[in-house]
């Protein structure tokens, strides 16, 4: 009688250690959520740490308009704002970090281009932007590349915006190359450059900030058109709900505002062809 009441003790542990395993495994966070998530607990998101007022940085908190849109799109897509991981994504490993699944997306000054879809989507665009001039506020003789004739321009280490200047513009164009476009406006403000070049809301951005407002302005006078999307792993399922709530984002005034906050204060005022219309999902 002891060994049949014990044998059935066993099987009954056995049949309720099996019961729990398999509730367990029915809430597993690795299943994918209805918005093509990995689970549902955090999305990460890359981004640009050093990009004021777009992608920055300081300390645990991250400011600018590539985040302003990046969150207000994980909310639409069902992620709270504490459910974001935000990743640096440096220009040239944005492909590699969709392909290896480093990030779910990325909102990076991402432009659209033929050559990059070959291997990502892109959902969008949120944002056309232009090679556009950063000039001292005060400097009237300088309203397009072609003013830069025999004049000193700044652009980052790699760039290939100051040397198209060069070979389209003003052949007497003198470069000069920085780390970063940070070290660009403090060489433009100590007069020891005319001008620094690049996308004009990066431009915005450093105008933007605290210490140089009043000191530097963009020309306004964009010569090339840049689409930003939104990368994503190629032929990823989130591609139209991504693109769908940028759409909403610029229909009920998020949009706007989020531009205004984080570039407003440069006086930028951004192409006619913004607010875009997101229409890119592949």
């Amino acid at each position: 009688m002891r060994t049949r009441h014990r044998t059935r003790t066993l099987t009954a542990l056995t049949l309720a250690g099996a019961l729990a395993l398999a509730a367990c495994s029915s809430d597993s966070p690795d299943d994918d959520d209805a918005t093509g998530g990995t689970g549902g607990d955090t999305i990460r998101i890359g981004i640009k740490f050093d990009q004021p007022g777009l992608g920055f940085k300081d300390g645990d908190t991250y400011t600018g308009f590539d985040v302003a849109v990046a969150t207000y799109v994980a909310d639409k897509l069902g992620f709270s704002e504490d459910q974001i991981e935000f990743v640096e994504s440096p220009s040239a490993q944005r492909e590699t970090m969709l392909q290896n699944g480093q990030v779910d997306m990325i909102f990076a000054t991402y432009s659209i281009t033929d050559e990059r879809k070959e291997v990502v989507s892109f959902a969008g665009p949120y944002f056309v932007a232009g090679q556009d001039l950063l000039v001292a506020a005060d400097d009237s003789s300088i309203s397009g590349p072609e003013d830069l004739e025999g004049k000193n321009l700044c652009s980052v280490t790699g760039s290939t915006s100051a040397q198209r200047i060069k070979d389209e513009y003003a052949a007497g164009t003198q470069l000069l190359e920085q780390p970063g476009y940070s070290e660009c406006v403090t060489a433009l403000t100590a007069g020891t450059v005319d001008a620094v070049t690049t996308d004009d809301i990066i431009l915005a951005g450093l105008a933007s900030i605290a210490a140089n407002e009043g000191k530097v302005k963009v020309v306004g006078n964009p010569f090339s058109e840049e689409n930003y999307g939104v990368g994503l792993p190629k032929d990823s399922d989130r591609c139209q709900a991504v693109t769908d709530a940028i759409s909403a984002m610029i229909e009920d005034g998020s949009w706007q505002s989020a531009l205004d906050e984080n570039v407003g204060a440069s006086g930028y005022v951004p192409s006619d062809a913004n607010p875009p219309t997101p229409a890119a999902c592949g």
